[in-house]
């Protein structure tokens, strides 16, 4: 039986994994696109079922990465004995620590996850908006995602326990 503390360590572990993978495939679909939508090419291809699929995977990994990746923080923090009793405290940290850029881009970045939650049906200048702002935020979570797994590599010594999405993120970014 593995003791608490080396149960969380396995636990972030495989948090890690995760988030290289949902990164790796979010980052791959976004790449399979070309940028930026307009409402002209959603319109023009409104019934383009593999375009729409592409899509959609985007909005649902997006959403997927980011909630990963707060889970992972939350995790970190406690693994680095720090107080964790509330996501604000787990972001000042992550921030003091270089792993989110700010406290005020990650609970942006979390609205725009939010959002990706909704259908916005056929108006297609939101729908284009709303894509192309997930677009230029993709970056952002593959760099949290990388500082994260550097910061519980050297801080840590926690790492994913196969780190094939790792090197294959790193050969797509």
């Amino acid at each position: 039986m593995n003791s608490p503390l080396e149960e969380m360590r396995l636990n972030l572990s495989s948090l890690l994994g995760s988030c290289h993978r949902s990164a790796w495939y979010l980052l791959a679909s976004s790449n399979s696109l070309n940028w930026p939508l307009d409402e002209k090419d959603l319109s023009e291809r409104e019934m383009d079922l593999a375009f729409y699929e592409r899509l959609a995977a985007i909005n649902e990994r997006f959403g997927k990465l980011q909630d990963l990746l707060s889970t992972s923080m939350r995790n970190l923090c406690l693994l680095a004995g720090e107080n964790a009793d509330t996501f604000l405290r787990v972001l000042a940290f992550c921030a003091k620590q270089g792993i989110v850029d700010s406290i005020e881009d990650w609970q942006l970045c979390r609205s725009l996850r939010n959002r990706a939650a909704h259908d916005y049906g056929a108006d297609h200048s939101i729908t284009a908006e709303h894509f192309n702002t997930l677009h230029d935020w993709i970056p952002n979570l593959v760099s949290v995602t990388f500082r994260l797994t550097d910061y519980a590599d050297k801080n840590l010594g926690v790492h994913a326990k196969d780190d094939t999405f790792l090197k294959a993120l790193v050969a797509l970014k």
